[in-house]
Order: C-alpha cells, then structure tokens, then sequence
C-alpha cells in the first residue's frame, strides 16, 4: 500500500471530528481549516490513519488550494 493513499477508517470517532468540524468551519471562518484539523485530532483523540483521512480529505490541498511552491 502506498503511502499516500487515503482509505476511509470506519469508527465513531471520525464520525464525531467530521461533523465537529463541519460546524467549525462555519462558526469559526477566523480560524484555518490546518488549525481547525489539528484541534480536532487533539479533541477527538484520533488515531494516525484518522488524521491522515482527515488530512487527505479535508486539508488545504483537498480543497483545491495548493501550497505556493507547487503553484
């Protein structure tokens, strides 16, 4: 398996961070999505894998915003 590869980890706990920071986008646009992913990972007690999801999925880069250097 490749190390870049995403796979979706089943459990409550991403179920909880996904929906928690769904919110907090919302109520909280002063903060980064980075900084809203890191609180949610320390908050919702995630495993490695869960924050590798996390990462792929709803970092910067997955929304479609590439770091300066990549540009």
């Amino acid at each position: 398996m490749a190390g870049s590869d995403c796979i979706r980890p089943p459990g409550d706990k991403i179920r909880q961070a996904l929906k928690w920071l769904g919110q907090a986008v919302q109520d909280r646009p002063d903060k980064s999505r980075r900084q809203l992913l890191e609180e949610a990972e320390i908050r919702f007690n995630l495993s490695p894998r869960e924050c590798e999801f996390l990462d792929c999925n709803f970092g910067d880069m997955a929304k479609g915003n590439a770091p300066k250097s990549e540009l």
